[in-house]
């Protein structure tokens, strides 16, 4: 099942507080970055964020799900109502997400 275009605008005014936040969209799914980085994405209508250890802390509760078929597992964020929990757990994250890859120049 595929995340509705409704839920991606959901969760991107929730993040609204936040600069640089912006999304591309992958086979039906939407990845969400934070000032350049990859923080989780937008899968079957739940927002997955990439399990770090900041985010495990402040969500000591959440489960482990996988986004799709063969992917590493990402935590469920359940309280995606709340503005400044959102955040706050993006703000946290930043440091310890990985810097994007290097594209390859080819001639």
């Amino acid at each position: 099942m595929a995340s509705s275009k409704d839920y991606l605008e959901f969760i991107l005014d929730q993040l609204s507080e936040l600069d640089e936040i912006t999304y591309r969209a992958m086979m039906g799914e939407y990845i969400i970055y934070y000032r350049g980085k990859v923080a989780g994405g937008i899968y079957d209508d739940r927002f997955l964020v990439k399990p770090v250890k900041s985010a495990l802390e402040m969500m000591s509760e959440a489960s482990l799900e996988f986004p799709y078929e063969g992917a590493k597992e990402m935590l469920l964020v359940d309280d995606v109502e709340n503005k400044e929990f959102l955040r706050n757990l993006l703000e946290a994250m930043y440091e310890e997400l990985p810097a994007p890859k290097k594209k390859k120049f080819k001639p």
